[in-house]
């Protein structure tokens, strides 16, 4: 019976190998784009604004092109898009394409920090201010979706960023879809991260080959059964949406701070729990390499309402101690 029947069409090859197109999942044809023009009141800098929604250097959802413009292919409520942002002469030129393209940019100048308000942050430390000064364009991005970054975020629980950047790679050009428009052609396609039911229907196996553990894969397929719940917490109040996030099993307080730092904007939600932060703002601030969560938070009292705009212009400082220890250890379970 060989060669009766043509190949069936699957959604990876041999382990290592290409990942193909989904079954069912047609190429988007490249069409006319739509455009919406924005002048921001004060500087802006589209790689600070945006830089947070980029998941490592080889992020399927997000580029940087060249000429300074920004890719981004997202799901939105209204179906998949692909939003591009390039920024000259002070204004601000959106382009967009998908089913989603309307609805990216009615909501582009909160996504490039128009609900922002950084004026009202006040420097209490040298360090801090001389941040500030030299990035005048940063600005806090909204995105008005939850999903997208919580999920990622759930990858990057308790794991080296290469190995949670590894697996959203593997899972979103597996199993979502090309981006609309012309970023999903070409040598380097984009891609739209999976639907929800898509997400519930990974099988076991490939979260493995990713390299994610049982834990944040039972977290994720919780988050996607109520994802329309989860959606709905962008009309909240960032505390309060928060604690709707960590309802779901598997989401504590460092994933839904990452998640409404992006989903939100939230000036004031500052994550703890984290490795590495602590010690940085501890550091910057007064000289202890040593700081915990608690210690963090009392050097970031000054900052109140802007404890992760602080913390954020503390990282762009650059200020941070010198290593002392071997990194963590990198621990592919895909290979086991």
């Amino acid at each position: 019976m060989a060669g009766r029947f043509a190949p069936r069409p699957t959604r990876t090859t041999v382990r290592g190998g290409e990942l193909a197109v989904p079954a069912g999942v047609p190429r988007q044809v490249t069409g006319p784009a739509r455009v919406r023009r924005w002048v921001p009141e004060g500087p802006l800098d589209l790689g600070l604004v945006l830089g947070p929604l980029r998941r490592g250097p080889g992020d399927p959802t997000f580029r940087a092109a060249r000429d300074g413009s920004v890719w981004r292919a997202t799901r939105t409520p209204a179906g998949p898009g692909t939003l591009r942002v390039h920024a000259s002469g002070g204004e601000v030129r959106g382009e967009a394409w998908g089913p989603g393209a309307e609805w990216l940019l009615e909501r582009l100048p909160e996504l490039l920090g128009a609900a922002d308000e950084p004026d009202a942050f006040v420097p209490r430390h040298r360090v801090v201010a001389l941040a500030r000064h030299r990035r005048p364009g940063l600005r806090l991005t909204r995105t008005g979706l939850v999903l997208e970054s919580l999920i990622p975020s759930v990858l990057e629980q308790k794991v080296t960023a290469d190995e949670a950047y590894r697996a959203w790679r593997r899972l979103v050009r597996g199993f979502g879809e090309p981006a609309p428009g012309p970023a999903g052609t070409g040598e380097r396609p984009m891609w739209v991260m999976p639907a929800p039911r898509t997400w519930a229907l990974i099988p076991s196996w490939e979260w493995h080959r990713a390299g994610v553990d049982d834990k944040r894969a039972s977290t994720v397929l919780r988050a996607v059964r109520v994802a329309a719940r989860l959606e709905q917490a962008v009309g909240m109040p960032a505390a309060e949406a928060r604690a709707r996030l960590q309802v779901v099993p598997g989401i504590g307080p460092w994933t839904s701070a990452e998640v409404v730092q992006r989903s939100h904007g939230a000036a004031d939600e500052v994550t703890t729990g984290d490795l590495h932060l602590p010690g940085i703002v501890g550091w910057a601030l007064a000289g202890d390499r040593h700081a915990d969560d608690a210690e963090m938070l009392r050097l970031l009292e000054p900052y109140a309402g802007q404890r992760h705009r602080a913390a954020r212009l503390i990282l762009l400082s650059g200020n941070t101690p010198a290593r002392r220890a071997p990194k963590m250890p990198r621990v592919d379970i895909g290979l086991l």
